[in-house]
Protein backbone atom coordinates (compact mmCIF):
# COMPACT_ATOMS: atom_id res chain seq x y z
CA UNK A 1 0.00 0.00 0.00
CA UNK A 2 1.22 3.48 -0.87
CA UNK A 3 -0.54 6.64 0.26
CA UNK A 4 0.74 9.94 -1.08
CA UNK A 5 0.49 13.45 0.27
CA UNK A 6 -2.80 15.10 -0.61
CA UNK A 7 -1.08 18.44 -1.25
CA UNK A 8 -1.44 18.21 -5.03
CA UNK A 9 -5.07 17.17 -4.67
CA UNK A 10 -5.92 20.54 -3.11
CA UNK A 11 -5.52 22.09 -6.55
CA UNK A 12 -8.97 21.89 -8.13
CA UNK A 13 -7.41 21.28 -11.58
CA UNK A 14 -5.77 18.06 -10.41
CA UNK A 15 -7.56 14.73 -10.88
CA UNK A 16 -6.84 12.64 -7.79
CA UNK A 17 -6.46 8.95 -8.67
CA UNK A 18 -6.25 5.80 -6.55
CA UNK A 19 -4.99 2.49 -7.93
CA UNK A 20 -6.01 -0.99 -6.80
CA UNK A 21 -3.69 -3.46 -8.53
CA UNK A 22 -1.83 -6.47 -7.11
CA UNK A 23 0.94 -6.62 -9.73
CA UNK A 24 3.83 -4.53 -8.40
CA UNK A 25 5.34 -3.66 -11.78
CA UNK A 26 2.01 -2.60 -13.29
CA UNK A 27 1.02 -0.66 -10.17
CA UNK A 28 4.36 1.14 -10.08
CA UNK A 29 4.21 1.96 -13.78
CA UNK A 30 0.73 3.47 -13.39
CA UNK A 31 1.84 5.50 -10.36
CA UNK A 32 4.78 6.90 -12.33
CA UNK A 33 2.59 7.69 -15.33
CA UNK A 34 -0.07 9.48 -13.29
CA UNK A 35 2.30 11.42 -11.04
CA UNK A 36 4.46 12.37 -14.01
CA UNK A 37 1.54 13.83 -16.00
CA UNK A 38 0.25 17.37 -15.62
CA UNK A 39 -3.25 17.52 -14.17
CA UNK A 40 -3.10 14.14 -12.44
CA UNK A 41 -1.97 12.89 -9.02
CA UNK A 42 -1.89 9.37 -7.64
CA UNK A 43 -2.90 9.76 -3.98
CA UNK A 44 -3.03 6.08 -3.09
CA UNK A 45 -1.99 2.69 -4.49
CA UNK A 46 -3.15 -0.62 -2.99
CA UNK A 47 -2.41 -4.26 -3.74
CA UNK A 48 -5.64 -5.74 -2.31
CA UNK A 49 -9.30 -4.90 -2.00
CA UNK A 50 -9.54 -5.02 1.77
CA UNK A 51 -6.91 -2.32 2.26
CA UNK A 52 -8.44 -0.23 -0.51
CA UNK A 53 -11.89 -0.36 1.10
CA UNK A 54 -10.33 0.67 4.41
CA UNK A 55 -8.15 3.53 3.13
CA UNK A 56 -9.94 5.02 0.11
CA UNK A 57 -12.76 6.63 2.18
CA UNK A 58 -10.19 8.85 3.91
CA UNK A 59 -8.51 9.80 0.62
CA UNK A 60 -11.65 10.48 -1.46
CA UNK A 61 -10.04 10.17 -4.91
CA UNK A 62 -11.87 11.45 -7.97
CA UNK A 63 -11.18 8.25 -9.91
CA UNK A 64 -10.27 4.73 -8.80
CA UNK A 65 -8.52 2.37 -11.24
CA UNK A 66 -9.53 -1.17 -10.33
CA UNK A 67 -8.09 -4.54 -11.28
CA UNK A 68 -10.40 -7.56 -11.32
CA UNK A 69 -8.42 -10.32 -9.62
CA UNK A 70 -6.97 -9.31 -6.24
CA UNK A 71 -5.35 -11.37 -3.48
CA UNK A 72 -7.44 -12.12 -0.41
CA UNK A 73 -11.18 -12.52 -0.14
CA UNK A 74 -12.33 -9.43 -2.06
CA UNK A 75 -12.07 -9.04 -5.83
CA UNK A 76 -12.29 -5.78 -7.75
CA UNK A 77 -16.02 -6.06 -8.43
CA UNK A 78 -16.79 -6.55 -4.74
CA UNK A 79 -14.51 -3.64 -3.90
CA UNK A 80 -16.37 -1.34 -6.31
CA UNK A 81 -19.78 -2.44 -5.05
CA UNK A 82 -18.77 -1.75 -1.46
CA UNK A 83 -17.27 1.69 -2.09
CA UNK A 84 -19.87 2.81 -4.63
CA UNK A 85 -22.62 2.09 -2.14
CA UNK A 86 -20.98 4.43 0.37
CA UNK A 87 -19.65 7.02 -2.10
CA UNK A 88 -22.03 7.18 -5.09
CA UNK A 89 -20.22 10.17 -6.61
CA UNK A 90 -16.86 8.40 -6.70
CA UNK A 91 -15.87 7.19 -10.19
CA UNK A 92 -14.49 3.70 -10.80
CA UNK A 93 -12.81 2.40 -13.93
CA UNK A 94 -11.80 -1.18 -14.50
CA UNK A 95 -8.23 -1.63 -15.74
CA UNK A 96 -7.90 -5.30 -16.52
CA UNK A 97 -6.91 -7.98 -19.02
CA UNK A 98 -10.36 -9.59 -19.09
CA UNK A 99 -12.55 -9.12 -22.15
CA UNK A 100 -15.34 -11.65 -21.49
CA UNK A 101 -18.95 -10.54 -21.31
CA UNK A 102 -19.63 -11.79 -17.78
CA UNK A 103 -16.87 -9.73 -16.20
CA UNK A 104 -17.72 -6.66 -18.25
CA UNK A 105 -21.35 -6.62 -17.16
CA UNK A 106 -20.51 -7.59 -13.57
CA UNK A 107 -18.25 -4.54 -13.40
CA UNK A 108 -20.82 -2.20 -14.92
CA UNK A 109 -23.59 -3.51 -12.66
CA UNK A 110 -21.36 -3.05 -9.60
CA UNK A 111 -20.90 0.63 -10.43
CA UNK A 112 -17.90 0.91 -12.75
CA UNK A 113 -18.22 3.85 -15.14
CA UNK A 114 -15.51 2.67 -17.53
CA UNK A 115 -13.73 -0.49 -18.64
CA UNK A 116 -10.22 -0.18 -20.06
CA UNK A 117 -7.78 -2.95 -20.99
CA UNK A 118 -4.27 -2.91 -19.53
CA UNK A 119 -2.75 -2.90 -23.01
CA UNK A 120 -4.21 0.59 -23.55
CA UNK A 121 -1.46 3.11 -24.48
CA UNK A 122 -0.50 5.53 -21.66
CA UNK A 123 -1.90 8.61 -23.41
CA UNK A 124 -5.27 6.96 -23.97
CA UNK A 125 -5.35 5.77 -20.36
CA UNK A 126 -4.85 9.33 -19.11
CA UNK A 127 -7.59 10.56 -21.44
CA UNK A 128 -9.90 7.82 -20.17
CA UNK A 129 -9.24 8.90 -16.58
CA UNK A 130 -10.17 12.47 -17.46
CA UNK A 131 -13.18 11.27 -19.43
CA UNK A 132 -14.60 9.27 -16.52
CA UNK A 133 -13.86 12.16 -14.15
CA UNK A 134 -15.90 14.46 -16.40
CA UNK A 135 -18.87 12.10 -16.42
CA UNK A 136 -18.05 9.90 -19.39
CA UNK A 137 -17.87 6.13 -19.62
CA UNK A 138 -14.69 5.27 -21.51
CA UNK A 139 -14.26 1.76 -22.84
CA UNK A 140 -11.58 0.10 -24.89
CA UNK A 141 -12.90 -0.41 -28.41
CA UNK A 142 -12.92 -4.20 -27.97
CA UNK A 143 -15.07 -3.85 -24.86
CA UNK A 144 -17.44 -1.36 -26.46
CA UNK A 145 -17.97 -3.73 -29.39
CA UNK A 146 -18.91 -6.52 -27.00
CA UNK A 147 -21.40 -4.26 -25.24
CA UNK A 148 -22.83 -3.13 -28.58
CA UNK A 149 -23.08 -6.71 -29.87
CA UNK A 150 -24.93 -7.74 -26.73
CA UNK A 151 -27.55 -5.04 -27.11
CA UNK A 152 -27.84 -5.35 -30.87
CA UNK A 153 -29.20 -8.86 -30.44
CA UNK A 154 -32.42 -7.35 -29.17
CA UNK A 155 -32.20 -3.93 -30.77
CA UNK A 156 -35.47 -2.15 -31.49
CA UNK A 157 -36.18 1.39 -32.66
CA UNK A 158 -36.38 3.78 -29.74
CA UNK A 159 -38.79 6.73 -30.11
CA UNK A 160 -36.80 8.63 -27.45
CA UNK A 161 -34.08 9.15 -30.06
CA UNK A 162 -36.43 11.40 -32.03
CA UNK A 163 -35.60 14.18 -29.56
CA UNK A 164 -31.97 14.16 -30.76
CA UNK A 165 -30.65 16.28 -33.59
CA UNK A 166 -28.99 14.58 -36.54
CA UNK A 167 -25.57 15.59 -35.19
CA UNK A 168 -26.40 14.21 -31.74
CA UNK A 169 -27.48 10.93 -33.35
CA UNK A 170 -24.15 10.80 -35.21
CA UNK A 171 -22.25 11.31 -31.98
CA UNK A 172 -24.35 8.76 -30.10
CA UNK A 173 -23.64 6.25 -32.86
CA UNK A 174 -19.92 6.99 -32.48
CA UNK A 175 -20.18 6.56 -28.70
CA UNK A 176 -21.90 3.21 -29.18
CA UNK A 177 -18.94 2.03 -31.25
CA UNK A 178 -16.49 2.81 -28.45
CA UNK A 179 -14.76 5.85 -29.90
CA UNK A 180 -13.08 8.28 -27.50
CA UNK A 181 -14.03 11.95 -27.58
CA UNK A 182 -10.89 12.92 -29.52
CA UNK A 183 -11.63 10.18 -32.08
CA UNK A 184 -15.21 11.37 -32.49
CA UNK A 185 -13.95 14.92 -32.96
CA UNK A 186 -11.55 13.74 -35.67
CA UNK A 187 -14.14 11.53 -37.37
CA UNK A 188 -16.74 14.31 -37.51
CA UNK A 189 -14.30 17.23 -38.02
CA UNK A 190 -15.37 19.08 -34.89
CA UNK A 191 -13.61 20.09 -31.66
CA UNK A 192 -13.46 17.95 -28.53
CA UNK A 193 -15.34 20.68 -26.65
CA UNK A 194 -18.13 20.49 -29.24
CA UNK A 195 -18.25 16.72 -28.74
CA UNK A 196 -18.52 17.19 -24.97
CA UNK A 197 -21.32 19.73 -25.42
CA UNK A 198 -23.27 17.38 -27.69
CA UNK A 199 -22.74 14.45 -25.30
CA UNK A 200 -24.07 16.60 -22.43
CA UNK A 201 -27.17 17.40 -24.52
CA UNK A 202 -27.62 13.73 -25.41
CA UNK A 203 -27.50 12.73 -21.75
CA UNK A 204 -29.99 15.48 -20.88
CA UNK A 205 -32.45 14.53 -23.62
CA UNK A 206 -32.24 10.79 -22.94
CA UNK A 207 -32.29 11.29 -19.14
CA UNK A 208 -29.11 9.26 -18.65
CA UNK A 209 -25.80 9.87 -16.85
CA UNK A 210 -23.30 7.65 -18.65
CA UNK A 211 -22.23 6.26 -22.00
CA UNK A 212 -23.50 2.82 -21.03
CA UNK A 213 -26.97 4.17 -20.23
CA UNK A 214 -27.01 6.17 -23.48
CA UNK A 215 -26.07 3.07 -25.48
CA UNK A 216 -28.83 1.17 -23.69
CA UNK A 217 -31.32 3.81 -24.84
CA UNK A 218 -29.80 3.74 -28.32
CA UNK A 219 -30.65 0.06 -28.56
CA UNK A 220 -33.91 0.42 -26.63
CA UNK A 221 -32.84 -1.67 -23.63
Amino acid sequence: MTVYSKKKQDNMDIIAVAIVEDNYDIRTAMELLINGSDGYACIGAFNNGETAVEQIPSLLPNVVLMDFNLPGGMNGIQCIAKLKGEFPDMHFMMLTVYEDDDKIFQALEAGASGYILKKTPPGELLEAIRDVHEGGSPMSSQIARRVVAYFQKQAKPNPALEALTSREKEILDQLSKGFLYKEIASNLFISIETVRRHVHNIYEKLHVRSRTDAVNKYYNR
